[in-house]
């Protein structure tokens, strides 16, 4: 898991709520895995019925289109599930672990293909849910629940969960005038996020509707600390409502190999919907893919987020990358840049590299005035569902102060 998932209760909600859904199209063929529409019937494991891999119980982890061990059948037709394990090596944290269970599933009679604006065949994805539990040794642990739904042939998706966690991380001051302060803080309470979209004609675009609420009692473990902080820092209830506007022609959201996401989103916490406070959080985030020949796929990643209003220091933006400590660098406003080298090694096996760059500036440092933190690191994946084009596999990231390593289910960009 990383370190962003299991910073804050609305974070780690996102775990189960806001993993990646699935909008598959043709089979890749240009430096991604080959997923099928609504089966491979060249392959003969068509998306319902057992093919021609049988019935027993060990052909259901076998795929019939070149032998490997592969979850696709129990997942779509068993009625399945994925345990994703979570190990947690974020400094901001200590060392833990925990995991996920996913559970996909397709209603009966419910159409598994739509045809999309250009005329090209898409798959609908299956429904997506899940559960989390995890712990590290500093006492920190959570649970939640949640998923992703598709209705009406995906012109409709919702997307929910709940979470209660109990926190124990570290924070930092700015360094500005005093010197820099790590401030050791108890979070506990509630968390909970959910999302309803609608497609926009018949075009790969959605409007959502969001509401995010949470019940956090920040405590400081050094009431000595008390003085850096102001009373909005210790505002529990923040409830906002917010809307997004988001593009995607990504082959798969599972683990992209071409097309572009692109997001813009706006959320106001206000005391007329029951928020102890009053800010703005926005966000703008856009990914592309791009193939280079058969067996290597380029990433790119920009992230901009900033938060304007009696904001608590909990909800300020972090920089948020691979090898970075949750919470790390904060400030109003936070800009990240990222890229990613898949190199497909075997229709199965895949190496990561990646890189990437993040400053913080508003109220602590100027953007002028503000360090640019760098990460970097090294990955491993395997093709656990050819039919979902679902990737797992395990990250090695290291930044200015730490190294982690990170379990990965599908893109690591969310």
């Amino acid at each position: 898991m990383t370190p962003r998932a299991a910073c804050l209760a609305w974070i780690a909600l996102a775990a189960c709520a806001a993993a990646p859904g699935l909008q598959a199209g043709e089979p890749t063929g240009h430096g991604g895995p080959p997923v099928a529409v609504a089966g491979d019937a060249a392959s003969g494991d068509a998306a319902s019925g057992d093919g021609a891999d049988g019935k027993d119980g060990a052909s259901t982890f076998r795929d019939p289109h070149d032998g490997g061990f592969d979850m696709s059948k129990w997942l779509l037709e068993r009625h399945g599930f994925l345990p994703v394990p979570i190990v947690i090596t974020d400094p901001a944290l200590g060392y833990g672990g925990g995991i996920v269970f996913a559970f996909f599933h397709r209603p009966k009679g419910a159409p598994s293909t739509r045809t999309a604006s250009d005329g090209s065949t898409q798959m609908i994805a299956p429904n997506l849910m899940g559960a989390l539990v995890m712990k590290t040794e500093n006492g920190s642990k959570a649970y939640g629940g949640g998923g992703i739904l598709h209705f009406r042939e995906d012109t409709w998706r919702y997307k929910g969960g709940v979470a209660d966690a109990d926190f124990n991380i570290d924070f930092f001051t700015g360094g500005g005038v005093l010197p820099e302060t790590r401030v050791a803080v108890n979070l506990t309470g509630l968390g909970s996020m959910q999302q309803v979209s609608r497609r926009i004609g018949d075009q790969e675009l959605f409007l959502s509707a969001q509401w995010i609420y949470t019940d956090l009692d920040p405590r400081l473990q050094d009431q000595g600390q008390r003085p850096l902080f102001d009373d909005v820092d210790f505002a529990q209830v923040n409830s906002g409502l917010g809307l997004a506007l988001e593009y995607d022609s990504r082959d798969n959201t599972f683990t992209p190999s071409r097309g572009y996401l692109a997001m813009a989103q706006g959320n106001a916490y206000l005391t007329r919907l029951g928020s102890d406070v009053t800010f703005q959080y926005y966000r703008a985030h856009g990914y592309g893919y791009w193939p280079l020949g058969t067996q290597l796929v380029l990433g790119g990643r920009a992230d901009l987020r900033h938060a304007d209003g009696d904001v608590p220091f909990y909800r300020l933006p972090f920089i948020d990358l691979r090898g970075i400590a949750s919470a790390r660098y904060q400030d109003e406003t936070v800009a990240v840049l990222e890229t990613e080298l898949r190199w497909n090694l075997t229709p199965r096996w895949a190496g990561i590299g990646f890189a990437g760059a993040g400053r913080a500036w508003g109220e602590r440092a100027g953007f002028g005035d503000a360090s640019t933190a760098v990460s970097k690191g090294l990955g491993v994946r395997y093709l656990v569902a050819r039919r979902l084009g679902l990737y797992m596999g395990l990250d090695y990231a290291w930044g200015p102060e730490d190294r982690t390593a990170i379990v990965q289910f599908g893109s690591a960009w969310r």
